[in-house]
């Protein structure tokens, strides 16, 4: 895997367009709540950024089967490059607000987009056998930048201001495009069928047949995925910021401190189950699959056990960032195996479309999970710990109600 210059560059171009995605992410709207000071206007922009990562993830997907996938990733590090130059440009001759929520809407639409390029270009890169190796090595990358960036961002904001941060973020955006213009990955072109929304429809047509049809075990392993960031995913989104900052015995400065560090530890967890994957990946079995689920589900009754029982809160604090720590390790080892699994199954010609569709179907439940959360922390108060314990006991039974269709996985695997 390893000797293969053209995925070396792939998931080098990675590491640096990555940062530089993650350092403006993260900056601009710590940017916008520094200047405005207003915490709901912050929530509300950074929540709303993230809308066009759902709608064009699906539109990406459609373009990578279409378009060589080296060229879209050269044009969206470009565009990403010209918005942060647009950003240095406009900064202070237009509404603030509205120059960061377009800044922010373009930043996470491009992210949308820019990724089932990359999905897509593994199984075209890497031989059936190292495909886990391979989205390991490209999650790996995801999670160092995921926990890098905003540790370097915040440094450099802190220190410096945010012009220094676009400045950094045009180089890196400048430079993952150069070198990816050297990039070769094999691909076909196909015949167009008409307009570009006649294209659209027909592909997604066409995806929704597989997926449904002739492959309706992606369809379950998508509303799976759903379920998932529906009841667990948004949970520790919602709940471990509110948990640490609000409910546990510290002063304002120390818990925003200790919500730093575990956001660390969720962001290392990925890292390790990042590597492991890539160190398991022959002794990870399709069919077993859901006890990786049913492992994360017992990660939550620590959780409710530190808020439910008398302890300092140092102590409930660490018990709380370990479980997170091995949580994102076992859910980034099942999300890599999955992805694997997904990508070889899938045929060449659809495997940007029904890739980003499944992405697609998987994040619509987390904003829908965010709200509900964010009420049931406000109706339930100190007796959060509740929650916890059931949303561990709903995961069990959502991971044995998969063990059915892990076993077809298997079958499917061993087919192949």
């Amino acid at each position: 895997m390893w000797k293969n210059k053209n995925f070396i560059m792939v998931v080098i171009g990675q590491i640096i367009s990555l940062f530089g995605n993650t350092i403006l992410r993260f900056s601009l709207p710590l940017y916008l709540l520094s200047e405005t000071g207003s915490a709901a206007l912050f929530g509300t922009v950074s929540a709303c950024a993230f809308i066009p990562m759902i709608v064009l993830s699906p539109i990406g997907g459609i373009f990578a089967d279409r378009v060589n996938k080296r060229n879209i990733m050269v044009v969206l590090d470009f565009s990403t490059a010209l918005l942060a130059l647009l950003i240095i440009l406009l900064l202070g001759k237009m509404n603030l607000v509205m120059l960061l929520f377009i800044a922010l809407f373009l930043l996470y639409g491009i992210q949308g987009a820019y990724q089932p390029a990359v999905q897509a270009s593994i199984p075209a890169l890497l031989p059936d056998e190292y495909i886990m190796q391979g989205n390991a090595a490209i999650n790996l990358v995801s999670s160092f930048s995921g926990l890098i960036g905003p540790v370097i961002g915040g440094a450099v904001f802190g220190f410096f201001g945010i012009m220094p941060i676009l400045y950094v973020s045009i180089a890196c955006f400048l430079l993952s495009a150069i070198m990816e213009i050297f990039i070769k990955i094999p691909f076909e072109k196909r015949p167009a069928e008409g307009n570009i929304f006649a294209i659209g429809f027909t592909d997604i047509k066409e995806s929704a047949h597989y997926m449904c049809r002739e492959k309706p075990i992606i369809m379950q392993f998508s509303l799976a995925i759903a379920a998932i960031n529906l009841i667990v995913s948004a949970l520790i989104m919602i709940g471990l910021p509110v948990i640490v900052t609000q409910m546990l015995d510290f002063d304002a400065e120390t818990a925003n401190r200790l919500y730093g560090y575990a956001e660390g530890a969720l962001a290392l967890g990925s890292l390790a189950g990042g590597i492991g994957a890539g160190i398991l990946a022959k002794k990870l079995k399709p069919q077993n699959g859901y006890l990786l689920l049913l492992y994360d589900a017992l990660t939550l009754i620590p959780i409710g056990c530190a808020l439910l029982l008398p302890m300092p809160a140092m102590v409930s604090y660490i018990i709380i960032m370990v479980s997170c720590f091995v949580m994102m390790f076992l859910a980034t080892l099942f999300s890599i195996q999955i992805m694997s699994c997904l990508q070889m199954m899938v045929p060449g010609s659809l495997i940007g479309k029904i890739i980003s569709c499944a992405m697609c179907i998987g994040m619509c439940a987390t904003p829908i999970g965010q709200a509900l959360y964010g009420g049931l922390f406000q109706v339930f108060g100190k007796q959060v710990f509740a929650i916890f314990f059931v949303v561990a006991v709903l995961t069990i039974l959502l991971a044995l109600g998969m063990k059915k269709i892990f076993m077809n996985l298997g079958k499917e695997m061993h087919a192949m």
